[in-house]
């Protein structure tokens, strides 16, 4: 399975595969994050929204929230977790809205599904022109200086009687603009595993090319990745929350 196959037919195992995410613990870190430098606005756009978890959690936070997607399946998804909200399928390097919006989030790495410099250039200004003035934009990056591709993260869950192992990892070859999310998953169910191998081709970019993108038009502050304290980043690790706020 290849290409966005597993977003595709697999749409319907995606909250598993995310099972141990705390999808909470992030969207209240960002309302803080949105309380400290935003207009105080309460319109806001998920990008790469998914099935909308953190949707749901910015609604109960008094948001009017709404999310955007390119997999239809994920977005249909979307709208029954979250019925009060608007979903549309469109391409976060080119979206619109039909009114300002005071923040904007992409969470779980997603801005890295823009898989060229020339793509992600085109969504930072699609999120600027989208933002109202002191609107922010947060999401979290990886440093393609960083990445070690013998890293991954593991987790394990059960489903209608089986068995689901995840496995995801990043990989930079060590130059160029391409880094790719490496996934596996294995079904186990009555002694028979099955296996799925996916891998999401994705922008690579150095943190000091991010800023370099984003500081033109916007105020950047930069956090550790760590969704329980608010740390400024120590410049070594890399992982980061970056917090973009437009004047």
């Amino acid at each position: 399975m290849s290409g966005n196959a597993l977003y595709t037919d697999l749409s319907g195992y995606y909250d598993l595969m995310c099972a141990d995410i705390d999808y909470r613990a992030q969207s209240h870190c960002v309302h803080r994050l949105q309380q400290l430098f935003g207009n105080g606005g309460r319109r806001h756009l998920d990008l790469a929204c998914g099935t909308g978890p953190h949707v749901s959690h910015f609604i109960e936070a008094g948001y009017c929230s709404s999310g955007l997607d390119i997999n239809q399946p994920m977005l249909d998804r979307a709208a029954r977790r979250c019925p009060g909200a608007r979903f549309s399928r469109q391409d976060m390097c080119g979206f619109t809205v039909e009114e300002p919006q005071d923040l904007i989030t992409c969470f779980l790495y997603s801005l890295h599904y823009n898989a060229t410099l020339d793509r992600l250039a085109a969504c930072i200004a699609s999120v600027h022109r989208a933002l109202a003035a002191g609107g922010v934009f947060c999401f979290n990056a990886v440093d393609k200086t960083r990445i070690d591709n013998a890293s991954f993260t593991a987790h394990s869950a059960r489903h209608d009687g089986a068995l689901f192992d995840f496995r995801s990892g990043w990989h930079y070859p060590g130059t160029g603009e391409r880094q790719s999310l490496r996934l596996r998953i294995d079904r186990t169910q009555a002694g028979d595993t099955q296996t799925w191998h996916d891998e999401h081709p994705m922008v690579a970019v150095s943190f000091a090319e991010l800023q370099a993108l984003l500081q033109p038009d916007f105020d950047v502050h930069v956090f550790e990745h760590d969704y329980d304290r608010l740390i400024p980043w120590d410049g070594a690790s890399g992982n980061a929350l970056f917090v973009c706020v437009k004047g």
